[in-house]
């Protein structure tokens, strides 16, 4: 079952992606040491991440998974290294957000 994800980190930074088999145990391909340089030696002995299910689909192409990890990227702004850790697509300072997601009030939604 495809899904597309947000991970979350102990500072608040989040990374945006996706996963065509939906594995318990993929936490994403996010740069380690992005992620590292934000945290220091005594705060990477024990911290906690979140996975949370943006998307999900019984069956999607790769392609739509794409454009649908691309969209959360942009809307919650994980490509701002300031909010997140995607560094594709590129940011763009003057680029509006698609919309506001707010995972406490709105489900995971089904790819079509």
């Amino acid at each position: 079952m495809p899904i597309v994800y947000k991970i979350t980190y102990p500072n608040g930074k989040i990374y945006v992606g996706m996963d065509l088999t939906d594995s318990i145990n993929y936490f994403g391909s996010a740069n380690d040491q992005l992620i590292a340089r934000d945290f220091t030696t005594e705060q990477r002995r024990s911290f906690t991440v979140t996975r949370d299910t943006l998307r999900e689909a019984v069956s999607a192409s790769r392609t739509e998974c794409i454009a649908v990890e691309n969209r959360f990227i942009r809307e919650l702004r994980s490509n701002d290294p300031t909010i997140g850790y995607n560094r594709i697509p590129r940011y763009n300072p003057g680029e509006t957000p698609l919309a506001t997601f707010d995972p406490t009030t709105r489900p995971a939604e089904t790819m079509t």
